[in-house]
């Protein structure tokens, strides 16, 4: 449902967040490792996430990305959108441009209530809280390798 840049930015933003809570700023070498992310491709994403004040970076030997104060409150929804834009929550579910409640396609009602609930979702959870799942061990950010 998300885009790849989206999935990866949620992943690097979680694991910015849980490191920044105890102090560090992350470059993009060693954040890509931990969330297991192509690093030219995560670097573009997390630059244009610090344009838009979602995360913040300083440059130089001590540099890094990190989360300050003013970022603290952010919800899944802003990252979301500041990434994928709008279309994932007023898209078609098959991709028509015509789809509508007066012209649905195959699945319009069913894929209208998921979208709902997945706004609802993006909506209520902050990515502090999904910093403390990661830190608190009851979630993870890492693959699981058989």
């Amino acid at each position: 449902m998300f885009s790849k840049a989206c999935e990866y930015g949620i992943r690097a933003v979680i694991y910015i967040w849980s490191q920044s809570k105890k102090g560090n700023k992350l470059g993009v070498k060693d954040i890509c490792k931990e969330i297991d992310a192509p690093e030219y491709f995560t670097a573009k994403i997390l630059q244009s996430l610090a344009r838009q004040n979602i995360v913040s970076s300083t440059k130089g030997p001590n540099g890094g990305f990190y989360i300050d104060i003013a970022q603290e409150n952010l919800r899944l929804m802003d990252l979301v959108r500041a990434i994928d834009g709008d279309k994932l929550f007023t898209g078609c579910g098959l991709g028509l441009k015509q789809c509508s409640a007066s012209n649905p396609c195959p699945i319009h009602h069913e894929y209208k209530a998921i979208r709902e609930g997945l706004a609802e979702l993006l909506k209520t959870k902050t990515l502090r809280e999904l910093a403390d799942e990661v830190l608190s061990g009851k979630a993870s950010l890492h693959s699981i390798v058989s």
